[in-house]
């Protein structure tokens, strides 16, 4: 019995030889479980897919389609749900590790006793009712924190424009004072919708609802515009930014989502921005080969900043890692970064020494 569903569970046994699945059927029905067969590997898989059950029951050495080879298709499948496999093998049968390697999760040999076979079942949906309530939680998880996050959003997108309208005094004039703390609270409020924002991101892409668009972009010119959208924040702490690429760089196409990429480099120079306090910042473009020819292009961002700890740089593109600094944010900037990055077959890794400044490298690349 299925303690989620209430339901039975539902197992597949996999045998030629019908004696060996009549006995195994009359042992599982007789404590309530629901009991599928098959005569071989090929019908196997096709009911598996047509219907996934809660447990497969895989006879090892059969013609055609042994076990091996079911086992392999079954853990290939990524659109099936987690099903332990328990194999079932002669005692004569060559050795069961490769089955196990290929990823069963236990077995037993022939022929079957009753109190074995039970116990190895139960044990076996344990697990399987185990990983499923582990995965519906961090389903209802994701859902909670995804549907949290975008109802935030209508709040204080709401705040920040009726904040602007004080500011550009469309609703009366207002005291010093009192402009001088609404511009404290539009600015608190940006961070926190910017906060809100990366959170919908970072859940979008783990429950893979991120649908990327993928087109030809210039890096070059995206940098350009990056840098322009963010030299005033540069001024404000009289820091340079730097735009630097070799004249013979001809080629800065890749492949991507614009707008992704867009908000990798706004992550990174932002945060060169903040963690610098005098000095500068300088972008570059750059290109590359790998060992199989293909052409990269190289993204660095480095800055005159306080640089990183060694103990940090290892965890620093992990989930809600936070730097040991003050000014740290959420921890999931550099998170997001991280899995824009990878979505266009990229790579983004980190230099630093403290008190020495950062280099921040993505490569990603080129469309020929």
């Amino acid at each position: 019995m299925n303690p989620q569903s209430g339901h039975s569970d539902k197992i597949l046994v996999v045998d030629d030889s019908p004696d060996n699945v009549f006995l195994i059927k009359t042992i599982l029905e007789e404590e309530n479980y629901t009991i599928i067969t098959a005569e071989n590997g090929i019908s196997a898989l096709e009911k598996i897919e047509s219907s996934p059950c809660d447990l497969v029951l895989l006879d090892l050495m059969m013609p055609g389609m042994d076990g091996y080879e079911v086992t392999k298709r079954i853990r290939g499948n990524t659109n099936l749900p987690y099903i332990p496999i328990l194999l079932i093998s002669a005692h004569d049968s060559p050795n069961v590790a490769q089955g196990l390697d290929l990823g069963a999760d236990d077995f037993i040999r022939k022929p079957v006793t009753v109190d074995e076979l039970l116990a190895r079942v139960r044990s076996l949906l344990r697990l399987k009712h185990s990983i499923d309530e582990r995965e519906e939680i961090a389903r209802q998880r994701e859902d909670f924190v995804s549907r949290l996050t975008h109802d935030l959003r209508t709040p204080l997108v709401a705040a920040d424009r009726m904040m602007m309208l004080f500011q550009q005094g469309a609703l009366g004039e207002i005291s010093a004072p009192m402009k001088e703390a609404i511009t404290v609270m539009a600015r608190s409020n940006k961070n926190l919708l910017a906060m809100v924002n990366t959170l919908l991101e970072v859940y979008r892409f783990e429950a893979g609802r991120k649908n990327l668009a993928f087109y030809p972009v210039d890096l070059r010119q995206l940098s350009e515009e990056v840098l322009g959208e963010l030299t005033p924040l540069a001024a404000e702490k009289n820091l340079a930014l730097n735009f630097d690429y070799p004249p013979e760089l001809s080629n800065t196409i890749v492949q991507g989502d614009k707008l992704e990429l867009h908000r990798l480099l706004t992550n990174l120079v932002g945060n060169a921005i903040k963690f610098t306090d005098k000095g500068s910042i300088l972008i570059s473009l750059n290109t590359s080969s790998s060992n199989t020819t293909s052409k990269k292009i190289s993204i660095k961002v480095a800055d005159t900043g306080q640089g990183i700890s060694p103990e940090e740089l290892p965890v620093l593109f992990e989930r809600f890692r936070t730097g040991g600094h003050k000014r740290s944010g959420s921890g999931l900037g550099l998170y997001l970064s991280r899995r824009i990055a990878e979505a266009h077959q990229g790579t983004i890794n980190a230099n630093s020494e403290v008190g020495k400044g950062s280099i921040f490298i993505v490569e990603l690349p080129m469309k020929d």
